[in-house]
């Protein structure tokens, strides 16, 4: 078992936020790694609900602000619903996943994580107009 840390980092390489799970599987898919996250960043909104989100997709209904998302009073999110919103984003090149110095581009590709646990997440904004 390994600890892993998920990593939210801007294009330049900035890290925004960063958040650790012990206890992970030395090898995963990288669709496991994404759902992990998600159901991960979903249980602790849910723990402690609020009127802002900082996790990878928007869930339903939310407001996109400046890095988050604008929630309604007390509403509870629904992990798989938001894993699944997760899978289609980075299918969609929503956002880049890379592991170490490599970016993974295939959600069936499998990870080795004892190898380097920092899984780092980048957002990708479309331009206007283009």
């Amino acid at each position: 078992m390994t600890t892993v840390t998920f990593r939210d980092e801007t294009a330049t390489g900035k890290t925004m936020e960063e958040f650790a799970l012990p206890d992970l599987p030395e090898s995963v898919s990288a669709r496991e790694l994404v759902r992990l996250r998600v159901r991960e960043e979903v249980a602790r909104y849910n723990a402690a609900p609020s009127t802002r989100f900082n996790g990878l997709v928007r869930p339903v209904d939310a407001e996109a602000e400046l890095n988050g998302y604008r929630m309604g009073a007390g509403r509870r999110i629904d992990w798989e619903r938001q894993a699944d919103a997760a899978e289609r984003a980075f299918l969609r090149n929503g956002f880049l996943l890379l592991v170490g110095d490599r970016q993974i581009e295939d959600l069936s590709e499998t990870i080795d994580l004892t190898a380097d646990p920092v899984v780092s997440f980048i957002k990708l904004v479309p331009l206007v107009g283009g």
